[in-house]
């Protein structure tokens, strides 16, 4: 008789462990909002016979009341449908809440994709640029270490003509 109070005390200590463990969970856990993210640098840093070799700065944006520790950066450049380079990186970068950063970052491109490139700008007046990768953060206790982010935009080839003559 002794025995199955013991284990119905139990049980219930259990069960209100677990209760108020997950309740507290959820009332902590933050809910992290992906970031804007935008190209906002492009330079040529190499061209060789085999790649090329991009430096970019991209800005993060971040939109949420809470801060953002990147750890490191894994992205992809496209222009229009074409891939253009892509790169990683370990820069850490504190972004505080409803603030932004620009983070550098080199990427890499082989020559044939660049050709692609060129083939396809030919003749355009404006191109599409897309971004698309991970960030790699910080993350406390149920929260995730690893954002995706996506974001197209559009560059302005009008000062570009005149550089032919």
């Amino acid at each position: 008789m002794c025995f199955n109070n013991i284990r119905n005390v139990l049980i219930a200590c259990w069960a209100g462990f677990f209760i108020f463990f997950f309740s507290a969970c959820s009332f902590t856990a933050q809910r992290i909002e992906t970031p804007r993210v935008s190209l906002s640098s492009i330079k040529i840093q190499d061209i060789n016979l085999f790649e090329a070799v991009l430096y970019i700065e991209m800005r993060i944006v971040n939109p949420q009341d809470g801060t953002y520790d990147i750890k490191g950066i894994d992205c992809e450049l496209g222009i229009g449908d074409i891939r253009l380079a892509s790169g990683v990186s370990n820069t850490t970068v504190h972004i505080p809440a409803l603030q932004s950063a620009v983070v550098p970052l080199t990427v890499y491109s082989s020559v044939d994709d660049i050709a692609k490139v060129l083939i396809h700008l030919k003749g355009k007046e404006t191109i599409n640029y897309n971004i698309k990768g991970k960030l790699y953060v910080a993350a406390g206790f149920f929260q995730p270490s690893m954002l995706k982010f996506k974001s197209d935009g559009q560059i302005s080839l009008e000062g570009f003509k005149y550089l032919k003559s």
